[in-house]
């Protein structure tokens, strides 16, 4: 086993087992042991600029979490043989489970009978992934069954996942391809995004290329964000690069891509696959498992006239079954006429809307509002989603109604969930725009349905089908419903239940807070929502260390807030985050201020006691380093005491005091207490999955243990530290904790590591526009260079 692929295997393997990758260090310490095992930890050093402690550190944690995946004790003069062990069994594991297929050579019967036909294009398909084509565009008219064949391939070539991404069929709704590629590194591989588009698609590229699972990709009816030339939308653009990402050579992902039309990028190597439509005899056999008699002639001439169009097949199927029992004659005699070889399936689609309305009334009008749903982000409804349509139908008879159109083909369903074909939505949502008073009051309804069905935000799931209501309202252009979408709370899991625009900054889901309030906030009238928007969007933009952007969104939180009589909770939480701004850029006085200003508001009412907590420990922590000594341990002594006694401290207030108490007291010289707030932050964070908060907390164990001269564990903290925050793209804490690892190496006396730290620190703040900082930074090297 070579060395690379040796590094997938054990990636691979503590994937699996953690959830969680190897880590730059640890890969390369890996790599240089497998291709020499007699390499010292001090040679490795030498070479890749690492100091030979902080390797060993590496290495021994390294060594534990290998022996607990593997099974067996691992060190580094045995791995190699332990890991190559372990290979040779699990494939002669493999080997013995692989069950006999040679039954009297017949094949096992596929069981969809909504599948027929296709076995020569999914061989087809195969052959084409196996001789290298990474981007297959499957381009057919619709409802011809790209779709179907796409996901029938990808089950029965057994990937380990599969990414999605269901295209919207209205330009307007339209999903942003940089929120897609956020998701897919959070969902699927636990990877944090990057600071700019470009990094969160380079992480993908590295992702599909560490891989050894089969990971497929399903892009699903790309021809909304084409124009007539077959080029994406200016707007669009950043899909081109998506698409170059999954076209590399050296990734280990297959791409499927739907489209009506034709994609014509030149920039872009994509194998173009003409899907025709079925041939009779597909036809035959999906009649036959309906139970429906076959005329062979009469199947013969209706696969002609739709083209072969499979969901044309479907649609037909139900309409003879409701309308004519079952009888084929009867139905091709009445409608042969009326269905022209060259009619599209619009057409069908139509006809058949326009029957379903003379037979079935709630059916039909159950089908146009199904057509207000975007099936993008949650691509699926729950039953309680389809039930909330039908508020005018009897409760007794509304399962019934939504059994109707299944049986018709006119909804799909499965394990609970339902959806419309996206040829089926295109004619339903058409229908239903004609009634304006119809379509307001749909939209409100689904729209209370998805806030109705999420009372807590646990994880990405939740955020995002609570947002479903933000879309309706938009479409309606109820712009204040919609921004209460975002500013309402939910549940007790964060502290006193946080808008779901917090929930999408403690996810990681920044692209989403910037595209979904700037869409809204210039029509928002009402003052009170336009400040909570504006304070949401200034606090999204401080964590990635846009700190002009995020005071300026303060300022004019605080004009707003001058139209207001009272909003004492706006205004202290509009200082309170203009300090911690202040703080980032290191305008130390202008930030004393603002935290002292909050102290005197949260005086004079005790419901603003959360926010007198939050401004003393960042006073406490100015003092220590700045001011009185004494000032400053008081200050902590109180805060301290209030974290755990306030009921409106919220539980993210609660990680960053303690992390700030935590530099507190490390500045007075108490180590022992600074080290229990850190490793409580630590437990907290972890424990609510408030990552950037973990981060900086391992960033202050440095710290601590660089006070106490232990630099081996120090150096390992460090580089811990910067990794978290490199991944989510947290500029300002990411830049402090390389100043923290320069003044580490700067007191180990390794010149030219603590020099390096240094400059990487000033760059980061430079691009913060945060010339204090810099300056910090600079008079930490000219003591050092003197």
């Amino acid at each position: 086993m070579g060395v690379e692929e040796a590094l997938e295997f054990v990636d691979n393997l503590v994937f699996l087992k953690t959830g969680e990758h190897l880590d730059k260090t640890q890969r390369i310490i890996l790599r240089n042991l497998w291709e020499d095992e007699k390499r010292t930890y001090q040679h490795i050093a030498n070479s890749r600029g690492y100091t030979e402690a902080h390797l060993k550190a590496v290495g021994a944690e390294l060594w534990h979490l290998l022996s607990k995946v593997l099974g067996a004790k691992v060190s580094k003069s045995t791995f190699q043989g332990v890991v190559q062990g372990f290979r040779t069994n699990q494939q002669s594991q493999k080997a013995s489970q692989i069950p006999n297929l040679a039954t009297n050579g017949t094949k096992p019967q596929d069981l969809d009978s909504n599948f027929v036909g296709r076995d020569r294009q999914i061989a087809e398909l195969h052959t084409l992934f196996s001789r290298g084509e990474k981007v297959i565009l499957i381009q057919g008219e619709g409802g011809v069954g790209k779709t179907r064949l796409a996901r029938k391939y990808f089950k029965s070539q057994k990937f380990n996942f599969v990414l999605e991404l269901w295209m919207a069929t209205e330009i307007q709704n339209l999903t942003p391809v940089e929120s897609v590629v956020e998701e897919w590194l959070r969902r699927y591989f636990n990877e944090e995004p990057g600071r700019d588009f470009g990094i969160s698609l380079e992480r993908l590229r590295r992702k599909l290329r560490e891989q050894t699972s089969k990971i497929g990709v399903f892009i699903d009816n790309l021809e909304t964000a084409l124009d007539k030339n077959g080029k994406f939308l200016e707007y669009r653009r950043p899909y081109v690069e998506l698409l170059r990402v999954l076209a590399d050579s050296d990734v280990h992902s297959v791409t499927l891509v739907t489209s009506r039309e034709r994609l014509r990028e030149s920039s872009v190597e994509v194998y173009l696959y003409p899907l025709e439509g079925l041939d009779d005899e597909a036809w035959r056999e999906f009649f036959s498992s309906c139970h429906i008699n076959c005329d062979c002639t009469i199947l013969s001439e209706m696969c002609r006239a739709y083209g072969g169009n499979a969901k044309a097949m479907q649609i037909l199927r139900g309409a003879i079954l409701t309308d004519f029992s079952g009888d084929i004659h009867s139905y091709w005699q009445e409608n042969s006429t009326d269905l022209l070889i060259e009619r599209e399936l619009k057409d069908l689609v139509a006809s058949q809307f326009n029957r379903l309305q003379q037979i079935d009334l709630e059916a039909y009008r159950l089908l146009c509002r199904l057509g207000c749903y975007r099936y993008q982000d949650i691509p699926s409804l729950p039953i309680e989603g389809v039930l909330c349509l039908l508020w005018d139908v009897p409760v007794q008879k509304r399962r019934g109604v939504i059994k109707a159109l299944q049986d018709l083909s006119l909804i799909e369903a499965k394990k609970g969930q339902y959806w419309l074909h996206p040829v089926i939505r295109d004619e339903a949502i058409s229908r239903l725009r004609l009634v304006s008073e119809e379509w307001e009051l749909v939209n409100r309804k689904a729209a209370e349905c998805w806030t109705q069905r999420v009372t807590s935000i646990k994880n990405i799931n939740d955020a995002l089908t609570a947002l479903e209501a933000y879309y309706h309202y938009v479409e309606i252009s109820d712009f204040e419903q919609a921004g209460d979408v975002i500013l309402q709370g939910r549940g007790k899991k964060w502290g006193t239940g946080l808008p779901l625009g917090s929930s999408f900054y403690q996810l990681g889901l920044l692209q989403k807070n910037f595209s979904v309030i700037k869409r809204i906030i210039d029509d928002i009238e009402s003052p009170e929502r336009l400040i909570r928007l504006y304070n949401i969007l200034g606090y999204t933009y401080r964590i990635i260390g846009c700190i002009r952007e995020a005071i300026e969104c303060y300022d004019k939180s605080g004009k707003v807030l001058g139209t207001l009589l009272d909003a004492k909770q706006t205004e202290i939480s509009i200082l309170f985050n203009t300090g911690l701004c202040k703080l980032e850029l290191w305008e130390i006085q202008a930030a004393e201020d603002c935290f002292n200003s909050v102290c005197i508001l949260a005086e004079q009412n005790s419901n603003l006691d959360d926010y007198m907590t939050y401004a003393q420990c960042c006073l406490a922590m100015i003092k220590s380093r700045f001011g009185s000594r004494e000032d400053a341990f008081n200050l902590a002594e109180v805060a301290f005491s209030s974290i755990s006694t306030s009921t409106r401290v919220t539980l993210w207030g609660i990680g960053h005091s303690l992390v700030t108490l935590c530099l507190t007291y490390k500045n007075l010289g108490n180590l022992k207490k600074s080290f229990e707030l850190c490793q409580r932050a630590i437990f907290h964070s972890e424990e609510n999955n408030f990552t950037q908060i973990k981060a900086k907390a391992i960033s202050c164990l440095a710290e601590l243990f660089r006070e106490q001269g232990e630099f081996a564990r120090a150096i390992f903290h460090h580089s811990e530290a910067i990794e978290i925050l490199d991944k989510i793209g947290a500029k300002s804490d990411l830049a402090e904790a390389y100043y923290q690892l320069a003044l580490t190496h700067k007191k180990m006396g390794e010149i030219s590591q603590s020099r390096e730290s240094f400059l990487q620190a000033i760059a980061l703040f430079n691009e913060m526009q945060a010339p204090r900082q810099v300056e910090k930074v600079q008079t930490a090297m000219d003591c050092f260079e003197k």
